[in-house]
């Protein structure tokens, strides 16, 4: 399976971006997704996943309130939206899907997802 994230780029803090993920498999609806993102030097971080059906989700509570995830299985797309950016948002932002079946908690480290594309850049000015 191939991801390709877009819709990243410069925004001001306080401003909104929308991201989405195309998938290249029709079995989109058979896996749970997850966004993340990495800083320069530091470690990929969860930010947040999503269920096959789309009805749940979890966040990273840095992101909680103001991110929201959502897919269309009908287009093999995963989106994110970002309001009130920060510049410490300011990654590499990666979609990628869960080699586990089960929706948990204990399943959202980098670890437990696979088919990481190249990423999309969102950069946020102060």
């Amino acid at each position: 399976v191939q991801l390709q994230a877009s819709g990243g780029g410069l925004v001001q803090a306080g401003g909104s971006l929308r991201l989405s993920c195309a998938a290249s498999t029709r079995s989109f609806y058979n896996y749970n997704m997850g966004w993340f993102r990495q800083a320069p030097g530091k470690e990929r971080e969860f930010i947040g996943a999503i269920s096959k059906s789309g009805e749940s989700t979890y966040y990273a509570d840095s992101v909680e309130g103001r991110f929201t995830i959502s897919r269309d299985n009908n287009k093999n797309t995963l989106f994110l939206q970002l309001n009130s950016l920060r510049p410490e948002d300011t990654a590499v932002y990666y979609c990628a899907l869960s080699r586990v079946p089960q929706f948990r908690s204990d399943y959202l480290q980098p670890r437990f997802f696979a088919s990481w594309g190249p990423g999309t850049q969102v950069t946020v000015s102060s």
